[in-house]
């Protein structure tokens, strides 16, 4: 009879034969062996759990303890910190791709009722789906999800404002329906034009602010016969003070513009016309828009980099120039944008003006940087380009554009909504 681990009876009233030491003795000499053996390995191996990077070392960390945890259902999910880039493998959060993601948008037309009526795609006939459902994916590393709850505790007690023309009054209110999400916000001004307008979440004493400009510097439109001509004389060494006069309040300025540039215009330095762009005078000398555009970011950024009222801690973010998708012609010549569905890179036409707006910009941008001041780039275009499906295009367009397609501004919800994932992982990190 064995002993030491008497036989019992088990709840079956079956009995259960106990441990027999005879037959164990040679499995604990065995069992001896395998760790001898695995413990010299441990001993003299440099590294035998491979862990690749911190980041995996957090992913391993912080694993929910529950597989039903809230976290793992929503598309609003905690937002890590990027991981810093290494010495051979930068990351380039601007390059890359548009991946599916069936999870949809962060909000929808019953969710953020601030949709304005030209970009409420939806509501105005839109019947395909599927732009809804793509995602930016960078070549070496991930973008965060925009999480509105950790956006607004990082902007806690500052202004931020949006200046450019409606492509940037179309971004924020975009970020406006992210974050109504997690707190409504109050509005607390609006001109009679809508083109001046703050908000104020108070939960978290932020102040959201939109300032309209045409060209950054100071411009004014020729009258005929008290009408609007659409040519507009520009002074290139003046800013535009409407939008200049808030800058010393604020603690970020997210500068954009471009799309009034395609006209006829007049660029004057003091009292001096320099010449013209469309114009076609002989005794003036015919400018590109690529000089209009130049002048007008160059004389913008150096007078965010003279304020001498500004805050030390300002940040300026150059919003890269957002691309039009027209084909077939333009906004008045039957242009539309149908596509239903992302380019490639490969499809993408990188010789185009879009890019070489994009370019002059950011070359503008570092010329601005060198003088030490906080200026950063939230790149949208390359990725931007490769969106022919997110414009309201003729959905709208026989009331917002008159009969014609809006291939310009971008339908809510849309691929608008990760020029604020950018955002945020430019102000995070």
């Amino acid at each position: 009879m064995n002993t030491l681990f008497p036989d019992k009876i088990n709840i079956y009233g079956k009995r259960e034969r106990g441990l027999n030491m005879n037959r164990l003795m040679p499995l604990l000499f065995s069992s001896l062996a395998i760790v001898s053996i695995f413990s010299f390995f441990l001993i003299n191996s440099p590294n035998p759990f491979p862990i690749t990077s911190k980041q995996d070392l957090n992913s391993v960390q912080n694993q929910p303890e529950d597989d039903n945890d809230h976290r793992l259902h929503s598309h609003a999910v905690q937002v890590k910190q990027i991981p810093p880039p290494t010495k051979d493998e930068e990351c380039d959060l601007f390059k890359g791709q548009w991946v599916p993601d069936l999870r949809g948008p962060l909000y929808t037309n019953s969710s953020c009722r601030s949709i304005p009526e030209s970009k409420n795609c939806f509501k105005n006939g839109r019947k395909d789906t599927d732009f809804l459902n793509w995602k930016w994916k960078p070549e070496k590393c991930e973008l965060p999800e925009f999480d509105p709850k950790a956006f607004l505790e990082i902007v806690r007690g500052k202004k931020m404002a949006f200046i450019g023309d409606s492509v940037a009054r179309n971004h924020v209110e975009s970020l406006l329906c992210l974050l109504s999400q997690e707190e409504l916000p109050e509005e607390i001004y609006k001109d009679s034009e809508d083109r001046f307008r703050t908000w104020y979440f108070p939960q978290h004493d932020f102040t959201l602010m939109k300032l309209w400009s045409k060209y950054l510097i100071a411009a004014d439109e020729r009258m005929v016969n008290g009408t609007g001509s659409g040519i507009f004389d520009l002074h290139i060494d003046k800013i535009d003070d409407e939008w200049a006069k808030h800058l010393p309040d604020l603690d970020y300025a997210i500068i954009s513009d471009g799309h009034w540039f395609f006209r006829v215009l007049y660029l004057l330095e003091g009292d001096n016309l320099i010449g013209c762009v469309y114009c076609n005078q002989p005794n003036i000398t015919g400018l590109n828009i690529s000089n209009a555009v130049r002048m007008a970011f160059r004389t913008a950024f150096k007078y965010i980099s003279n304020c001498k009222k500004c805050k030390g801690g300002l940040l300026t973010l150059l919003r890269t120039f957002a691309p039009a998708h027209f084909e077939n012609g333009a906004w008045n010549t039957g242009g539309h944008c149908n596509r239903t569905s992302p380019f490639g890179e490969a499809q993408v036409d990188f010789t185009k003006f879009d890019w070489e707006m994009r370019n002059i910009q950011i070359e503008e941008m570092k010329g601005a940087r060198k003088e030490g001041k906080n200026i950063r780039v939230l790149d949208i275009t390359r990725a931007m380009l490769m969106r022919p499906d997110g414009h309201p295009g003729i959905h709208w367009g026989n009331q917002w554009m008159k009969g014609y397609s809006d291939c310009v501004h971008w339908c809510m919800p849309g691929p608008v909504d990760y020029w604020s994932n950018f955002l945020m992982a430019l102000i995070r990190n």
